[in-house]
């Protein structure tokens, strides 16, 4: 009896569950895109963690600053499913290459 392999598109999801860090950068960079909506996340990506603060580096200084006056809505959204002992606490954006 032979198995038949499977599609990798469906390989992945599961392989990249596995191997993630499980840190709560990790998670935040896996929901990020829902969280931050894809303009937002095509221009900002979450690169840090310490402490439950969470650094989000910018491609410019415009959209630092218009995420940092939306960053109550943004921060809600990451903690909305997220257990209390996992909440992000601050986020703050910055500038960088």
């Amino acid at each position: 009896m032979s198995r038949r392999p499977r599609p990798l598109a469906e390989s992945l999801p599961q392989l990249k569950a596995r191997l993630a860090p499980r840190t709560l950068l990790a998670e935040v960079q896996d929901e990020w895109q829902t969280a931050a909506g894809p303009a937002v996340a095509r221009q900002c990506e979450p690169v840090s963690e310490k402490a439950g603060v969470v650094s989000v580096r910018c491609s410019s200084g415009v959209w630092a600053a218009e995420l940092s006056m939306m960053s109550a809505q943004v921060l809600e959204r990451l903690n909305e499913a997220r257990p209390a002992d996992r909440k992000v606490r601050e986020i703050r954006f910055v500038v960088g290459g």
